[in-house]
């Protein structure tokens, strides 16, 4: 028997708004609870949204409904599975709270299990640390449950994207499978049709995507130069049938079906006739990949190093070149990655969310430059007429909202770094860029690391030169001078700090009615 798996991609992100830059909205006055339009178009967003709904989410759903129910009682069931971004769940919220009452009859039937992915849609995966990519995984898994009813256990990562660490990550924050690209190299001439184990993990499972099977369906449906064209469910049942292996995992953006292939095109009719097709076959079901996990053992062992490793399913070269493989991505990247310490030492959760939305892959992968096919395709899905004109506006925005979140959070020049004594090995690890930080770090750095500190006189110089606060470096001077010791002087050092927050935290708030 060999185990078919149907899974589908949901995203749309939040595009910004094309303008940003050449109307010179820079640097304007804006209430914080107007930030998100600011930034973002959500007139094209919701344009975009709805006619995907009408033309492929609300019919294609209602066909999975029809089809699981039609096979309710069968020996061989309907299965399907889907991936949703965090991102897409809150569009779907603001412009057509049906769909998801809709996934939700989906999840209804036991016939389809939800995955958990990155809440952003976005590439913290990659970043250094993963405090960021453990967040927006909790935060998705947690929507998910709340949505839709289910506690997901197997992960996909923005775009397919893999490597060993990601794997053992992912591992450790409790799922049981995670999917990714079969591509040829990390394969080394094994099949994508069988389970594998993770490099350096206990007990995760690898599933593969069969990428040739998906991109049948997904970009040559509809092309009638294709020679296999047209592609019947038929026709494409028997594929499956002669293929050797334990499970063929299919995996396209849903999209596939009515919005990249028009409904004209058939694609429907293809998807209501597919079950019955494959149901032709004795030894095909349709399964889940958390069925397939429980069902079969692994043949062998996966291994993707994170350096110069990473693999994806975009693009010919399935890596991560297609959101970073020219100096604009990384340009853009790295203002967008260095704002996370700035953004979260605010605790604001509306600034959080914006950021978050500054992170979705889609804008990175407007940027890119590759031509051929691969670039025909980042053109098609880009809402920018350039790959330079998606930088210069996503670069303008980024710059802006690092202003403000600079504005907000009373922030310095430079992080204080938290030092036990001199040399690197003295590192504690802790950094604070803001004075708000600053305060929540000297709750809980060693006492031994402040008055290390106190008596080198290191916080009036990064109050007085990093912080620009003459009256707050003049506070810590006369704190060092006193020669107070112990938690006195942590006391006494937060107590200082907190009482001018508060107050440049009042002449920031007198100073403008806006952000």
């Amino acid at each position: 028997m060999t185990d078919v798996i149907f899974i589908f991609e949901v995203h749309q992100p939040n595009r910004l708004r094309r303008d940003f830059f050449w109307e010179n909205r820079l640097f304007r006055r804006v209430r914080k609870d107007k930030l998100f339009e600011y930034y973002f178009d959500d007139r094209v967003n919701r344009e975009v949204f709805l006619r995907a709904c009408e033309k492929c989410y609300l019919p294609s759903n209602q066909i999975l409904i029809s089809l699981i129910d039609e096979h309710k009682g069968d020996k061989r069931q309907v299965k399907f599975s889907f991936s949703i971004s965090g991102v897409f769940l809150e569009q779907c919220e603001r412009f057509n709270p049906d769909l998801i009452d809709s996934f939700r009859q989906l999840a209804e039937t036991g016939c389809v299990e939800f995955l958990s992915q990155t809440y952003y849609h976005s590439l913290a995966s990659l970043y250094p640390e993963k405090e960021e990519f453990i967040r927006q995984v909790r935060k998705h898994k947690e929507t998910i449950r709340e949505l839709l009813g289910q506690n997901p256990n197997v992960f996909e990562n923005t775009e397919l994207i893999y490597n060993n660490l990601i794997a053992r990550t992912v591992e450790q924050l409790g799922f049981r499978g995670i999917i990714t690209e079969g591509a040829e190299r990390i394969l080394r001439g094994r099949s994508p049709n069988n389970l594998y184990s993770a490099s350096g993990c206990k007990g995760i499972r690898v599933l593969l995507r069969n990428y040739k099977l998906t991109d049948d369906v997904g970009f040559r449906f509809s092309a009638r130069w294709w020679r296999e064209w047209p592609l019947t469910a038929e026709k494409y049942a028997g594929w499956l049938a002669s293929t050797q292996g334990d499970y063929i995992c299919i995996f396209p953006d849903y999209e596939t079906f009515g919005e990249h292939h028009w409904p004209e095109t058939g694609i429907h009719e293809f998807l209501k006739s597919l079950p019955e097709e494959i149901f032709r076959w004795k030894h095909l079901c349709m399964s889940t990949p958390s069925e397939v996990i429980g069902k079969y053992k692994p043949v062998g062992e996966i291994d993707v190093p994170e350096l110069g490793g990473t693999v994806s399913w975009a693009d010919l070269q399935r890596d991560t070149s297609g959101w970073l493989g020219n100096t604009m991505q990384w340009a853009y990247y790295t203002s967008m990655r260095r704002l996370e310490p700035l953004v979260k030492e605010t605790c604001d959760e509306d600034l959080l969310r914006i950021w978050g939305f500054f992170q979705t892959s889609d804008h990175l992968y407007y940027m890119c430059t590759t031509g051929g096919g691969p670039g025909l395709v980042h053109s098609y899905f880009s809402p920018f007429p350039t790959p330079t004109d998606a930088y210069v506006t996503a670069q303008a925005a980024i710059l802006d909202f690092e202003n403000r979140v600079r504005l907000a959070a009373i922030a310095a020049d430079d992080p204080f770094l938290f030092y036990t004594g001199k040399g690197k090995k003295h590192y504690t690890g802790m950094m604070a860029w803001t004075l708000k930080g600053f305060i929540r770090a000297l709750k809980t750095v060693s006492l031994r690391s402040i008055e290390f500190h106190n008596g080198r006189g290191d916080f009036e110089m990064w109050a007085r030169h990093s912080l620009h606060d003459e009256e707050l470096a003049e506070r810590f001077s006369l704190l060092r001078r006193r020669g107070i010791h112990g938690e006195e002087l942590r006391k006494s050092l937060i107590k200082a700090s907190e009482e001018i927050y508060q107050v440049r935290k009042r002449q920031r708030r007198e100073a403008t009615r806006y952000f």
